[in-house]
């Protein structure tokens, strides 16, 4: 078994306004020197052996990314054994 991490970030071109009000309210909380946020999503998945990059990759761009506006990155962090 392994935890694979897939993160979902907005594409550079594509306004983020959850990024932005972030922004906005750091400056209410009296928070200066931050010039941009962007807000993704982040994904654990608990996968077993069988399952290939092919497979998280299709896992990835078909059901986790909106591809046309979202960019994503695989990480495999860690392999579990089991006892």
């Amino acid at each position: 078994m392994a935890r694979v991490v897939v993160n979902v970030m907005p594409k550079q071109e594509i306004l983020d306004p959850q990024g932005q009000a972030v922004v906005r309210a750091l400056g209410r909380i009296g928070i200066s020197g931050v010039k941009d946020v962007r807000q993704g999503k982040r994904f654990e998945l608990e996968v077993e052996d069988g399952v290939s990059s092919e497979d998280l990759e299709k896992i990835a761009a078909d059901l986790l990314a909106n591809t046309v506006i979202e960019d994503y990155d695989i990480v495999v962090e860690s392999a579990r054994k089991e006892a």
